[in-house]
């Protein structure tokens, strides 16, 4: 009965939001989307019991299938220390999630003949040739060697440039220990100060021969500014946002968007160690390509959307089919080494393709799905994946910045497919 209770309750939060918000896509009834309305109510369930047991505060999910909404729910609270209800246009810090957005715009680009895959790095920001590739010795010490061949926007997109991440819960190599963490360059300094602290780095393997998770995109959406002429946030807004109708996103928060910024607790749920998301309450000085964005999941929906169409969504184009389908294939080609399933435990048969992880076989992975399947996610608890077979796509924005991330972005997955019946 209990189970019950808390299940009516979150599921009536999220209803109550959806009258009071504009769906972000044409509404359906799941019975006609080929869902199981019992089998999409296991989401209820499931993020009932995780919010009663206080191991996420709470969750907005979207879901939607040939272009149509058949799920859009907020759950829990927005922020567990003022117990404030979740609304559906709850903003989220997208971290990676920032990576696709900053993708298409370079996309765009290309598009234009002015950002070639096949361009170097440093006919941007000349730095880059410099950079040697650090190799480890048996005594600790990195043996700095030259490039085999220059950096090129196309490993940038793909993440073969030899940049990585520091930060990260494995990161204890003497090359790791040398990175900051995703969002700190942003946080600390400008774009000039971002490109001028990573180029002094090494890089941890020779450029294209290796997929290593990184600031590769940061990169990427510094070089976008240089050609573009403008900030990445304004040059995404007049090409991509607006025209998309994604209201909330932004890299710079209003007032009214703080007010709607969705919390973690304050102290991990698995080790009782305290976290945080770093970009709530300290502002960036530049717009990092790779992790320093917001968005509602209802604006992500539509980008997603946007992506499965093919480059278009209510009649705007925002890119063209096979610019897609070249961004959605897998460009890590056998010379190169793939890492992906080293990123996240269920990414076993996916390659990568321009700034999004591609399914590319049957099984291997933990969760259901199949190949051509889209995907990323973000540190601090959100997701994403389109499914191309299906004419599905899914949003889940949570604020869980540890490892319980993990773990909702499978289960959501695993729900999601489960209740799909036709």
């Amino acid at each position: 009965m209990r189970k019950t209770a808390i299940a009516a309750a979150v599921a009536a939060t999220g209803l109550a939001f959806n009258i009071a918000h504009a769906a972000p896509l044409p509404e359906i009834k799941p019975d006609q989307a080929g869902f199981s309305k019992a089998g999409l109510a296991r989401l209820d369930d499931f993020f009932a019991r995780e919010i009663a047991a206080k191991r996420v505060p709470g969750a907005v999910v979207a879901i939607a299938r040939d272009g149509k909404l058949v799920h859009y729910k907020a759950y829990g609270q927005l922020d567990p220390v003022k117990g404030t209800p979740m609304p559906i246009d709850a903003v989220f810090a997208l971290a990676s999630m920032t990576k696709p957005m900053a993708a298409v715009a370079g996309l765009t680009l290309m598009e234009q003949g002015r950002l070639p895959l096949q361009a170097k790095v440093a006919e941007y920001y000349p730095a880059f040739a410099d950079m040697k590739v650090g190799v480890p010795q048996e005594d600790g010490s990195l043996k700095m060697e030259p490039q085999a061949r220059p950096i090129l926007i196309h490993d940038l997109y793909r993440h073969t440039s030899g940049l990585m991440y520091g930060g990260r819960p494995d990161s204890s190599s003497a090359l790791a220990r040398l990175y900051p963490e995703g969002t700190a360059p942003a946080v600390e300094g400008g774009t000039a100060a971002f490109i001028d602290r990573i180029t002094k780095l090494p890089l941890v393997h020779q450029p294209g021969t290796e997929f290593e998770y990184g600031f590769s995109i940061d990169v990427l959406g510094a070089v976008v500014e240089k050609v573009s002429g403008e900030r990445l946030g304004d040059y995404l807004k007049a090409n991509v946002w607006t025209p998309l109708g994604m209201k909330d996103v932004t890299f710079h928060l209003t007032d009214a968007q703080r007010a709607r910024l969705a919390r973690p607790f304050a102290n991990d749920p698995l080790t009782g160690k305290p976290q945080s998301i770093r970009v709530l309450d300290a502002p960036i000085k530049f717009d990092c390509g790779g992790a320093c964005s917001f968005a509602t999941v209802g604006d992500y929906l539509r980008f997603g959307q946007m992506l499965l169409n093919g480059g278009e969504l209510d009649g705007q184009r925002i890119l063209s089919p096979r610019t897609v389908h070249h961004m959605t294939s897998n460009h890590l080609g056998p010379e190169i080494k793939n890492n992906v399933a080293a990123v996240e435990p269920h990414r076993g048969g996916f390659g990568f393709g321009l700034s999004v992880a591609v399914r590319t076989s049957e099984g291997l992975s933990s969760v259901p799905g199949n190949p051509g399947e889209f995907t990323w996610n973000g540190a601090n608890g959100t997701q994403f994946f389109c499914d191309p077979k299906e004419h599905l796509v899914v949003v889940v924005g949570t604020a869980a910045p540890g490892e319980l991330r993990k773990y909702y972005r499978e289960n959501v997955q695993d729900i999601v497919y489960g209740a799909m019946v036709k």
